[in-house]
């Protein structure tokens, strides 16, 4: 899900008062919105929706290095719309932002790119598939087999990714809720691809093998105008199955959850409101921020108890609105590694 909008704000008209985190509560007048009973049409959907407000292409993926080093890298592409149409040329309405990372145990490295639709610079095709802005790029002939690169200050990476499961879809058939007052998204992600390829830091090239992790989201108000911030969580376990669960924390000291179960061979199981449970248990000062960076996780459905900890504390996104987002390890009652990303700390 993540941020997968953080950048909305820069792109909205000035309010003196912004409605929940980065003005993503605020009304969707002349936008579409997202209802139950979408039948996704792929490979249609993996392109832009511009009659939406905001959509993003999210990948990351947990990797290993020939020593054993684990390392996260992170890729997104964002579309933000001024107005619910596409022009050619600078007139176009469609602003797109992509963040790369690189993460490492003592190392956070983090580029980010801004860049207007309808002059070529930024967009998304889907025969063949191709996500671009700039330099920046994740394509292939398939949505299944793709090839991803970008590259920063001290860093770069070139991988290869190869689907071995099918799309799932989060919520109702991918009708993903919100909040409690109803807003939602269109979600669905890709959780299965084997990834191998090249890291580029300072002291060379670095082989690495691992798996990914591509999220598919769009929406015009994905949030109420309580919901300050979120926590969400993708989990890889040693049994093969996996996890995605998200807290949206409210003003009042609430939240409201969501996730998805999501077996070895593809089949989900959507849990609602309350079923999934996500606690701050240790916290870590980054850029003048105290973050939850060590989480107790439940999902008594499945049995889950499990301790999420932060592979590298310090990995802030240090961008035009910044959050935190990092690989994970998981330890307790199931083993494995994923991702969180944690956005609205002030």
């Amino acid at each position: 899900m993540i941020v997968r909008v953080l950048l909305l704000i820069l792109w909205l008209p000035v309010q003196a008062t912004a409605q929940g985190f980065a003005g993503l509560g605020t009304e969707a007048e002349g936008f579409s919105v997202p209802a139950p009973g979408y039948a996704f049409d792929f490979p249609q959907d993996h392109g832009a929706h511009p009659d939406f407000r905001i959509e993003w292409w999210y990948l990351t993926a947990n990797l290993t290095g020939p020593d054993g080093t684990p390392y996260g890298v992170q890729w997104t592409l964002f579309r933000s719309a001024l107005a619910p149409e596409t022009r050619d040329g600078w007139s176009d309405p469609q602003v797109w932002f992509a963040h790369a990372a690189l993460t490492t145990p003592d190392r956070h490295l983090v580029a980010e790119r801004i860049a207007r639709g309808g002059i070529g610079q930024a967009g998304v095709t889907v025969t063949p598939f191709e996500a671009w802005i700039d330099d920046w790029r994740m394509a292939g002939p398939s949505f299944d087999n793709l090839s991803l690169t970008a590259r920063g200050t001290g860093f770069a990476y070139d991988l290869d990714l190869r689907a071995t499961g099918p799309l799932v879809f989060h919520g109702q058939d991918g009708f993903s809720v919100k909040s409690a007052q109803g807003q939602a998204s269109y979600y669905y992600s890709q959780p299965f691809y084997e990834v191998a390829g090249t890291l580029t830091l300072p002291e060379g090239d670095i082989p690495v093998t691992g798996s990914a992790w591509l999220d598919r989201e769009w929406s015009s108000q994905p949030l109420a105008d309580t919901q300050s911030g979120w926590d969400w969580f993708s989990l890889s376990f040693d049994t093969g199955d996996k996890l995605m669960g998200f807290r949206l924390r409210e003003d009042d000291g609430g939240a409201f959850t969501s996730a998805t179960w999501i077996a070895p061979d593809g089949t989900t199981t959507a849990y609602p409101d309350g079923a999934f449970a996500a606690q701050p248990v240790d916290t870590h000062e980054v850029a003048g921020r105290s973050v939850p960076t060590e989480w107790a996780v439940q999902l008594p459905d499945k049995g889950i108890d499990v301790t999420v900890r932060a592979l590298n504390p310090d990995a802030w996104m240090l961008v035009s609105i910044p959050y935190w987002e990092g690989p994970v390890t998981v330890t307790g009652s199931h083993g494995g590694r994923g991702y969180l990303e944690m956005t609205g700390y002030e």
